[in-house]
């Protein structure tokens, strides 16, 4: 436990260093409250920002701060010394996982501040079952690339199909079909409807199968590269 905190309060300090890691925290909760209260056209959905940048925020940030993370300190062999200092593997990543998640929780928290009463409970308790899956995706992503450079180029992808494809699904059938395989656009129906009512069997399936698949392939991914 004392080994996670060290990690936690580690990564607290070199955030507030890494201008491209701690934007990714920031970007979508002030860009929901500026276009929330900035923009208010008739015939528009209520909350209709708050919940298209809640998706994108669950598909970019978690994991492309994971990502950066991790692949930033194996090119500066940062990992290396944590593990000299009797750091296991796994409480590093439970430390880097448990940080990213409660900064991502804040950065929800500040995002529903439109809602009210039990709105915010559900808001909050989907946002972060989202969070915890983008957290092990880009964990793989951080763990399986050898530097900074290659978790770029592995995770954009990889956050334009979750990020983008449920906003895109809005405005196109064909996209909507495909884009239901993915947890995103299942939390994106949840958000819709704002109740725990309106999580389907189906969505439950889905968001599950994600989250198997997430584990699966994180544990795959750490027995073959490990934090080399």
């Amino acid at each position: 436990m004392k080994n996670i905190l060290i990690i936690i309060k580690k990564e607290i300090k070199d955030t507030l260093k890494n201008k491209a890691v701690f934007l990714q925290f920031v970007i979508m909760p002030v860009l929901t409250l500026i276009m929330e209260n900035a923009i208010n056209v008739e015939g528009m959905p209520e909350l209709y920002f708050m919940k298209m940048f809640s998706i994108m925020f669950i598909g970019m940030a978690p994991l492309a701060a994971c990502a950066a993370i991790i692949s930033e300190e194996k090119e500066k062999n940062t990992l290396r010394v944590l593990m000299m200092s009797n750091v296991k593997p796994w409480q590093y990543l439970i430390g880097i996982g448990v940080y990213v998640w409660i900064i991502c929780m804040c950065g929800a928290a500040v995002m529903s501040i439109g809602l009210k009463g039990k709105d915010v409970l559900i808001y909050l308790s989907v946002m972060g079952v989202g969070f915890a899956i983008s957290i092990l995706i880009g964990s793989c992503v951080g763990i399986y690339a050898k530097n900074q450079m290659v978790a770029t180029s592995l995770y954009m992808p990889v956050f334009m199909v979750l990020a983008f494809l449920p906003m895109l699904a809005l405005f196109n059938e064909t996209i909507k079909k495909v884009s239901k395989i993915f947890y995103t656009q299942q939390i994106r129906m949840i958000l819709d409807d704002m109740s725990f009512d309106g999580i389907t069997y189906q969505s439950a399936i889905i968001v599950s199968v994600n989250t198997a698949l997430a584990i699966a392939l994180f544990f795959l991914i750490f027995k073959k590269k490990g934090l080399e």
